[in-house]
């Protein structure tokens, strides 16, 4: 039997160029490494962009989305989450493209439509030659249900795009909901093709040493990862973070959980629901002082309705946008930070977390943190992105209680850094021949088999 790396040499698992294979002239507009993207997802049909925040995302969607709609001669539709909707709209304005809002099938319009994913079922997806997930990391917060939706009611669209900073910031498995997506290869086969269950643990996967050359070459022919325009080749000038400031707030807790003497860690889900209760107060009355002592904006981060209800009573002028709220309040208000109608917001990373364009202010505060470090990544991004041009503070408040929550999310944080690293290092190289048109991903014929005529069919005079 042949050993494993002979096995995957038989193996073709590239996605082949099934799109626009001579993509017509782009926007003068873009930057070089948006208008190489964008010409690389045309070609690919469909294709996945990770890239960091800031890098264009929303113009490399709308420009591969109008030359899909102009080829197939019809509307392409973009889901986008909640308030990103009206960005899209006005960054299409800055660069001659014409974006249509809808809410329902009878709203769209030739070209380019734009919806939040919470609109999906008001669609006929069939009736589309096109459709971009923005923010499609996005589709892992949403229950089985939903994020089968997504899946399934365009796995017959000829043309698809992804895009998110973020595919899984420390979860490769996640890579998958991007492949199925596209069509490429479903969720449990990548799992067989590439991975290994970590012990007993059928939860946890981990990537096989020897099939790692492989599971990057496979990723590299449908989806292109950059953090900096310099990960592929191009000069960064223009692109360049501000510096990040994380300020800890540390509270020393006034009282100890129940049953206990002393302040310990909670330690699990419940305990730690506990303790975020328990200190309610003090956290909040800490960013409450913060803000009030400021006289610049803030957009303050809560997980608890008692802690944003709690906030906007403290916080003069704030308004608070909640998971309860009307779609069209939720719009306003989001909408109208971002343009910087109100000096404070205070939301859920849940709720305002993904997508939205927030670079005008440059202050934030957790009221404590969840341990979903994607949540918490992408509250940060909302405003350290390149574009910002001040210093971000972050203001972290927790208690010695919450110490455990802390150390997870840092944790997260290493790994998501490390598997960052390693995607750039690993996809580089060929990321970038693909994207200066030297390397073709096609699918090889290979002649293995002598082919004979039957004598019925030879002519024998």
């Amino acid at each position: 039997m042949a050993d494993y790396d002979s096995f995957l040499d038989t193996k073709r698992w590239e996605s082949p160029d099934c799109g626009i294979l001579d993509p017509p002239a782009l926007s003068p507009k873009l930057f070089e490494f948006q208008a190489d993207i964008v010409r690389w997802a045309l070609r690919k049909g469909r294709a996945a962009i990770f890239a960091d925040c800031g890098l264009g995302k929303t113009v490399q969607e709308l420009e591969w989305a109008r030359v899909v709609s102009a080829h197939v001669e019809a509307p392409v539709l973009i889901l986008a989450p909640l308030a990103v909707s009206h960005q899209t709209v006005e960054e299409g304005r800055k660069f001659d493209i014409c974006v249509n809002l809808c809410r329902e099938q009878t709203d769209v319009r030739n070209g380019i439509n734009i919806t939040n994913y919470e609109k999906l079922d008001n669609f006929k997806p069939e009736e589309f030659g096109g459709v971009v997930i923005d923010e499609s990391s996005i589709i892992k917060a949403f229950d089985g249900a939903t994020r089968n939706a997504v899946i399934n009611s365009f796995a017959q669209t000829p043309f698809r795009l992804a895009a998110t900073a973020t595919p899984a910031p420390n979860d490769y498995i996640e890579l998958g909901n991007h492949s199925e997506f596209l069509g490429i290869m479903k969720r449990p086969e990548m799992l067989a093709s590439f991975f290994v269950h970590d012990g007993g643990d059928t939860q946890s996967w981990r990537l096989r040493g020897h099939a790692e050359d492989a599971f990057w070459s496979w990723v590299c022919s449908w989806a292109i990862m950059m953090r900096k325009p310099s990960d592929l080749g191009y000069s960064d000038e223009g692109f360049v973070l501000p510096v990040c400031n994380i300020i800890e707030h540390p509270i020393k807790s006034e009282r100890p959980q129940e049953g206990m003497l002393f302040a310990v860690p909670a330690r699990g889900l419940d305990e730690q629901r506990k303790a975020r209760r328990g200190t309610l107060e003090q956290r909040v009355k800490t960013v409450a002082d913060l803000v009030n002592a400021s006289g610049e904006s803030w957009l303050v981060w809560c997980e608890l309705n008692d802690e944003g209800n709690m906030l906007a009573s403290l916080i003069p002028g704030a308004v608070q946008v909640s998971g309860s709220d009307a779609p069209e309040v939720k719009e306003e208000r989001l909408s109208g930070f971002a343009h910087s109608k109100f000096r404070v917001l205070i939301t859920k990373p849940k709720v305002g977390g993904f997508g939205l364009n927030l670079q005008a202010h440059h202050n934030m505060a957790f009221v404590g943190l969840s341990n979903s470090y994607e949540q918490t990544y992408q509250a940060i991004r909302r405003e350290w992105r390149f574009g910002q041009e001040h210093d971000v503070n972050v203001h972290i408040v927790s208690t010695d209680i919450e110490s455990e929550v802390m150390a997870n999310i840092k944790r997260k944080e290493e790994e998501a850094q490390r598997m960052a690293r390693e995607m750039v290092t690993h996809m580089r190289d060929l990321n970038m021949a693909s994207l200066r048109g030297s390397v073709r991903d096609q699918v090889e014929y290979s002649n293995k088999l002598a082919i004979s005529i039957p004598d019925w069919l030879q002519n024998n005079d």
